[in-house]
C-alpha cells in the first residue's frame, strides 16, 4: 500500500481516516494522445476539505464530471458512499425567466420560503436581490444564489469548479466564510492560493495523469513538492556520477581476458541504476516585462472626472493621481465601475466631464476584451510576437513568452484569424510584455493563466520599471504585485489611503458586521406581499394592476437582455473573425446600457 507523502516526508503516523465518500482505485483516462488519467487512485473522506490543483489541461475538470457520473472512465473504478449527497456548483444559468431568487431557491430545493430566506440570508441575498428577477444580477451574485441552492439540498460533499472566478473581493471573503464554516467535505479547484489556503486542509495535485494527496495546506504542499524535486535532482546528480564510472569501467575493461567477467558484473550494475523521472516537460513559466527608463512624477491624473454612459453616469467626482512606477491596483465590488475606469483611462471610452492628463511620452500598453479584435488576423502567433518584440529580442525569449501564455510548439505557427477569444486574450498578453511600453494597463491580467504562469507574470512586473494600473480578482496576485490601491464605489473613486491589507481587513469586517446583523434579525427583509400591501395605500385598484403588468413586463425584457447578452459573449470567445468580435463587442455594450436602464426602472418601480 503506497504510503501517506506526509510520512515519507517527516516520518509522522498518518490520521485514523473518516468515512469514505469517494475512493478512485486503478483510474485510467485519456482523450487521443493525450493520457489525463494513468492508474489514478485518491480516497476522499467526509469533513476533508481538499483543494485540487493542476496545470491547465491537467484534466480537473474531467475528474470531476466522473465523479458526478457524467463521464465513465475507460478503465478502473470509482467507489461511492451509499449515503453519498454531492452537491455541484453549477456554471451553466439554472434559472427560469422572471423568477426571483427566492422563486429559484424554493423550485429547486422545494424548501419553504421561511427556509430559503434564512439560508438565503447567510449570503445576503435579500430585499431586491432576493425578491427581483434573478437573471438581472451580476455573475457573483448568481453564484451566491447557487451556492444557498446547493446549502438548501443538505449535501455531505461539495464539488466547486473555479468558485472564485470573476467574483468580487467581497464575495469572495463571503464565500470563505460559508466554506470555513461549512461542516462537510469539499473538492475545491482552483487556481487562487489565497482561496485555498483559507478554505481547504488537504490538497489533491494532479500531474502526468498521477493523484497526489497531501494531508496539509497548499503552501506546505508546495514546499513539499518543491524539496522532492530538489531531492530527485540530487539523486540523479549522483546516480549519473556513477553511471559515468561504470561505463568508464566497462569500456577499459570489457575486451580483456581477465577483467571481461569484471565489466559484464559492472553492466549488471548499470543496468540497475535509473534516473528519477522529473517532470522536464512540465514547462515552467518564464516572464519577462518590458524593459524600459524609470521615470519619476505623476503618470496619470483626474480631475472633476466623471465616467459612463451618455445616459448612465457610472462615477464621477473622481481626483485622483497615480506616480511613475507604482503598479496601482483599483479595487472595488462588481457593478461598481472598475472597468469602465480603465476603459476611460485608455480613451476608448470618452469621459463625460473633466479632464484624464497623462505625462509627457507615456507609452500605453492594454490588455482587455476589446482589443483582442485588433489583431492582424493574418499573422501566426510568432510573427506577431515577433513585432511587438523589442529590438534585440531572442528567438529564444520570444518562444519562452509564447510557450509560458500556452502557445508551444506548432501552435506558434496557427494564424490569428483561427484563434479563439481566450487564445488571442493570452496572445495580447505576451505581445505587451515583449514590447516597450512604459504604461500597462491590465484588466483581469490572470484569467486564462494556470498558478505558475500567473507567478510568473507577478515576478516579471514586480522587476518592471514602469507604471502598471490594473483589476485582478486574484488576492494573492493583487497583493504581490500592489504598491497602492484606487476604490471605486458608492458612484466616485479615490486612492486608498491604507496598502492592500488594510483594504482586505476593511472588507472583512463590513462583511462580519454584516454577517451578524443577519443572524441577529435572521430575515433582513420582509415577504413581497408586506410590500404590496404598502403600495395599495397609496395606488388605486386599476393603478396596482397596471404598475404590476408594467413590472413584469421590465422584468421579461431583462431576462431576454441577460439571454442575449450571454449569447453574444459566448460567440466572441468563439469567432475567429476580427471584424465580426468588434461588432459582437459593440452590441454587448449597447445591451449592457440598456439592461442597467431596465434594471433601474424596476428597482424604481418596486
Amino acid at each position: 500500500m503506497t504510503r501517506n507523502p506526509i510520512e515519507l516526508f517527516t516520518g509522522a503516523e498518518a490520521p485514523t481516516p473518516m468515512a469514505v465518500l469517494f475512493q478512485i482505485r486503478n483510474a485510467y483516462l485519456s482523450y487521443g494522445d493525450q493520457v489525463l488519467l494513468d492508474n489514478a487512485e485518491a480516497t476522499i473522506t467526509d469533513e476533508a476539505k481538499i483543494g485540487f490543483v493542476g496545470r491547465n489541461g491537467a484534466g480537473k475538470s474531467t475528474l470531476l464530471r466522473v465523479l458526478l457520473g457524467e463521464e465513465e472512465l475507460d478503465a478502473g473504478e470509482v467507489i461511492r458512499h451509499p449515503n453519498l449527497r454531492v452537491g455541484y456548483l453549477r456554471q451553466h444559468d439554472p434559472f427560469a425567466a422572471g423568477e426571483s431568487a427566492l422563486d429559484f431557491l424554493m423550485r429547486d430545493s422545494e424548501q419553504p420560503d421561511w427556509k430559503c430566506g434564512e439560508v438565503a440570508g447567510r449570503f445576503e441575498i435579500k430585499g431586491d436581490y432576493l425578491y427581483g428577477p434573478v437573471k438581472s444580477l451580476s455573475g457573483g451574485w448568481q453564484t451566491r444564489v447557487k451556492l444557498a441552492a446547493l446549502l438548501l439540498h443538505e449535501p455531505n460533499l461539495l464539488l466547486l469548479d473555479e468558485p472564485t472566478n470573476f467574483l468580487d473581493l467581497r464575495t469572495q471573503i463571503l464565500l470563505e466564510h460559508f466554506l470555513i464554516s461549512f461542516r462537510e467535505a469539499c473538492l475545491i479547484v482552483s487556481h487562487d492560493r489565497t482561496f485555498l489556503k483559507s478554505t481547504c486542509d488537504h490538497t489533491l495535485d494532479l500531474t502526468r495523469g498521477k493523484l497526489t494527496m497531501y494531508p496539509g495546506k497548499i503552501a506546505q504542499f508546495l514546499d513539499y513538492q518543491a524539496e522532492r524535486r530538489e531531492q530527485a535532482i540530487r539523486e540523479n546528480v549522483s546516480t549519473a556520477a556513477k553511471q559515468r564510472q561504470l561505463e568508464k569501467f566497462i569500456a577499459k575493461n570489457k575486451a580483456g581476458a581477465n577483467t571481461a567477467s569484471q565489466a559484464r558484473s559492472k553492466q549488471k550494475q548499470l543496468d540497475r541504476l535509473k534516473l528519477n523521472e522529473i517532470a522536464t516537460n512540465e514547462k515552467t513559466a518564464y516572464i519577462q516585462a518590458p524593459v524600459v527608463e524609470p521615470r519619476q512624477g505623476a503618470a496619470v491624473r483626474c480631475e472633476d472626472l466623471a465616467i459612463g454612459y451618455a445616459d448612465h453616469r457610472v462615477a464621477e467626482e473622481i481626483n485622483i493621481e497615480i506616480e511613475h512606477q507604482q503598479r496601482a491596483a483599483i479595487v472595488g465590488d462588481n457593478g461598481q465601475g472598475k472597468t469602465t475606469l480603465l476603459r476611460s483611462l485608455v480613451g476608448s471610452l470618452e469621459p463625460l466631464d473633466g479632464n484624464i492628463r497623462w505625462g509627457h511620452n507615456c507609452s500605453i500598453g492594454t490588455y482587455a476584451q476589446h482589443v483582442y479584435s485588433t489583431l492582424p488576423p493574418e499573422d501566426t502567433v510568432l510573427e506577431y510576437l515577433e513585432h511587438q518584440a523589442l529590438k534585440g529580442t531572442t528567438d529564444q525569449q520570444i518562444l519562452a513568452v509564447a510557450g509560458s501564455l500556452l502557445f508551444r510548439d506548432d501552435h506558434v505557427q496557427k494564424k490569428i484569424k483561427v484563434l479563439s477569444g481566450g487564445e488571442r486574450a493570452r496572445l495580447c498578453m505576451a505581445g505587451l510584455l515583449l514590447g516597450d511600453y512604459n504604461i500597462l494597463v491590465l484588466d483581469e491580467p490572470g484569467n486564462h493563466l494556470d498558478v505558475e504562469t500567473v507567478e510568473a507574470l507577478a515576478e516579471a512586473l514586480l522587476a518592471y520599471k514602469g507604471t502598471v494600473i490594473f483589476t485582478a480578482h486574484d488576492r494573492h496576485f493583487v497583493k504581490r504585485v500592489a504598491t497602492s490601491i484606487l476604490e471605486v464605489r458608492d458612484g466616485t473613486a479615490k486612492n486608498y489611503l491604507g496598502d492592500y491589507e488594510d483594504y482586505l481587513y476593511y472588507i472583512n469586517k463590513e462583511i462580519e458586521e454584516g454577517e451578524r446583523e443577519a443572524a441577529n434579525a435572521r430575515m433582513a427583509s420582509s415577504p413581497p406581499e408586506g410590500k404590496l400591501r404598502s403600495v395599495e395605500k397609496t395606488l388605486t385598484q386599476n393603478e396596482l394592476r397596471e404598475q404590476k403588468k408594467v413590472i413584469k413586463s421590465i422584468e421579461r425584457k431583462i431576462a431576454r437582455l441577460d439571454d442575449e447578452r450571454k449569447s453574444l459573449n459566448e460567440k466572441m470567445l468563439k469567432t475567429t473573425n476580427p471584424e465580426e468580435a468588434l461588432k459582437l463587442h459593440h452590441q454587448i455594450e449597447s445591451i449592457a446600457r440598456e439592461l442597467s436602464e431596465a434594471e433601474e426602472e424596476w428597482l424604481e418601480l418596486n
